[in-house]
């Protein structure tokens, strides 16, 4: 009932007809100016009425050494494409398997309009079901944020290892007092026409504090609020991310990002939908291990719940010298029910293989759990 709930959205409900575009031999410093001033973080490029594929902010962080005069046409992200008659759930599986927040909508090579994640983040929380969860069910925790003594740099690092696009920020009590997102980056990091995007060296870091830069209007919610309450305040003050606190201490992070992996793990699959990202080249060789890992252990959760959907994020670091620790992030949903965890280790297949396990715990508990309050009812 939920999933046809949410396929009763059409992509013409939440289609956005008024958007930026660039075409392929413009700079990439024009593509971040588009970007700072129409919001957009995915940019349509197109040559003629032919669309060609997105300029991506998050392509441009995580490149090493991007010049301002780069040619838009030699960074194209080639992100899947929706029509008019794409399922709502298979437009937020799009969203979240390439981590991505507008998508293009063509008609033939023509594109007619641009889908947005808080476009499917505000059509779906009208719907009851969804509307009444609790922000604590879908929030991220634990949740890594910068300290407002810190440096630009430090929340960069976190935005690239974790690929995302905000950071809260914290002061010593733990209570959050801004956010560094997309911005303040453009505004203060690559702002000159003189160097790469990817010079900002640790040397440097000192003259971009943190305390300075910040966007310090962030609106934060209670972690036992509900899912709309949540979404609402993100459309009414324009914010994609607020900081989950109780009292005032921050305890985790809602985004619209979760919202859409929400929907989209109520996509009809004949299969879980399991999906790795934030691999390093060097470390993709052990995906095929870690994904039996995964087969296995979800093999025995199934006894138990059908698993819907699983989406485990690496981070890799360096901790001593050249050694490489990892921080693995998994979001398990079984029955509109998300499930979270952390893990952290030297070995990659170890850490995985240690988080899955901690995973079915979680399961086997929340079934206790339920169990429990079953005959307490009685």
């Amino acid at each position: 009932m939920l999933r046809s709930q949410i396929d009763g959205i059409t992509v013409g409900d939440i289609l956005i007809s008024d958007f930026p575009t660039i075409e392929p031999e413009k700079r990439i410093a024009e593509a971040l100016s588009l970007m700072r001033e129409s919001g957009f973080q995915e940019v349509p490029i197109v040559e003629g009425s032919n669309y060609l594929g997105m300029v991506s902010y998050g392509s441009i962080l995580r490149k090493k050494n991007v010049a301002p005069d780069t040619k838009v046409k030699n960074l194209v992200r080639n992100l899947p494409t929706l029509s008019l008659e794409t399922d709502m759930t298979k437009v937020a599986e799009h969203i979240v398997m390439n981590n991505c927040r507008q998508l293009a909508v063509l008609s033939g090579k023509k594109i007619i309009g641009v889908v947005s994640r808080s476009g499917v983040t505000a059509a779906v929380a009208g719907i009851k079901i969804l509307r009444d969860i609790k922000v604590w069910e879908i929030m991220t925790t634990p949740v890594e944020s910068v300290n407002d003594k810190e440096m630009l740099d430090d929340a960069l690092e976190i935005m690239r290892r974790l690929d995302i696009r905000t950071v809260p920020v914290t002061n010593n009590a733990n209570i959050p007092v801004g956010i560094v997102g997309m911005n303040e980056i453009i505004d203060n990091h690559w702002k000159t026409d003189t160097k790469s995007f990817g010079d900002f060296q640790k040397s440097s870091k000192a003259q971009i504090s943190i305390d300075g830069i910040y966007a310090s209007s962030v609106s934060t919610i209670e972690w036992d609020n509900t899912l709309e309450t949540a979404v609402r305040t993100m459309e009414e003050k324009g914010f994609s991310t607020l900081p989950v606190v109780d009292g005032k201490e921050l305890v985790g992070i809602i985004t619209e990002f979760d919202v859409v992996e929400l929907v989209s793990a109520c996509r009809e699959r004949d299969s879980l939908f399991v999906q790795i990202s934030g691999l390093e080249d060097e470390d993709k060789v052990y995906s095929d291990a870690m994904y039996a890992d995964i087969e296995a252990e979800m093999s025995k959760i199934s006894k138990i719940y059908k698993p819907e959907s699983l989406t485990i994020h690496v981070s890799r670091y360096n901790e001593e010298g050249e050694r490489k620790k990892y921080s693995i992030t998994a979001k398990l949903f079984i029955r509109g029910t998300l499930i979270s965890s952390k893990e952290v280790g030297w070995d990659l297949i170890k850490t995985n293989s240690d988080l899955i396990k901690k995973m079915g715990g979680l399961v086997v508990d929340m079934k206790d759990t339920k169990v429990t309050f079953r005959k307490r009812k009685k």
